[in-house]
């Protein structure tokens, strides 16, 4: 049997100290999971956490010390920056405890869910999905995988932001409304998780636009840095 169409290649990020790559089969976003990153969105309190996905080509993979390039996509006047901690899934499942949810995780990394929010905004205000604002293509940088030190979730560790060298957010992890074993709790009761999914689990407070030129430098304890470029 062959195809109709050439298949399209398999997604990849490079993990830390390993010529081998991890294959990306979703990628999985979870929305307002920092406090105060919803209060500036308009939204206040530990409201149950929802989920909404980018295809695996959006994301722009960047090497170690690299510094990737991510054109700014059409349709937008207001394409915002993002910085999250990234959970690579390495054991699938359904109904995941969250206090079985350190064996399922393969390894963190630093990604960019990167937004048109004045194309999302009009959407929410129509009640009309987000993919516009959210799933566009290169939406969604990434650095090398890490592989988990340890069997238990990422609980803490600083998380910043800074464009052109000035700090635009900066939290910790443990600053997470739900943490990453709670994320792969209800995560994996609406879907079953899969070797190869990614979950970017969040952005703290401190959103704001970016323009062509701009170079963003995110950081996350243990994980390095992810600089890219808005091209």
């Amino acid at each position: 049997m062959g195809f109709v169409i050439d298949p399209p290649p398999v997604v990849s990020v490079p993990v830390v100290g390993s010529a081998d790559r991890f294959p990306v089969r979703r990628v999985w976003c979870v929305g307002r999971n920092y406090v105060e990153h919803a209060k500036e969105m308009g939204f206040t309190g530990r409201e149950p956490p929802f989920f909404f996905a980018k295809p695996a080509d959006a994301l722009v993979v960047i090497a170690d010390g690299a510094t990737g390039d991510m054109p700014y996509p059409p349709g937008t006047e207001d394409l915002h920056h993002e910085i999250e901690l990234v959970v690579a899934i390495g054991v699938g499942g359904r109904a995941i405890a969250a206090a079985d949810a350190g064996r399922h995780v393969y390894g963190y990394a630093i990604g960019l869910d990167m937004t048109r929010r004045d194309l999302q905004m009009v959407a929410r205000k129509a009640g009309r999905p987000w993919e516009v604002g959210k799933a566009f293509d290169a939406s969604a940088p990434i650095g090398p995988i890490h592989r988990a030190a340890s069997a238990s979730p990422m609980a803490a560790g600083a998380i910043s932001l800074e464009v052109n060298g000035a700090v635009r957010q900066s939290s910790d992890v443990s600053k997470l409304i739900w943490n990453i074993g709670e994320i792969i709790e209800h995560l994996s009761a609406l879907w079953e998780l899969a070797p190869g999914d990614l979950i970017y689990s969040g952005t703290p407070e401190g959103v704001a636009a970016v323009v062509r030129g701009d170079l963003m430098v995110g950081r996350v304890a243990g994980l390095g840095e992810l600089r890219v470029r808005v091209v």
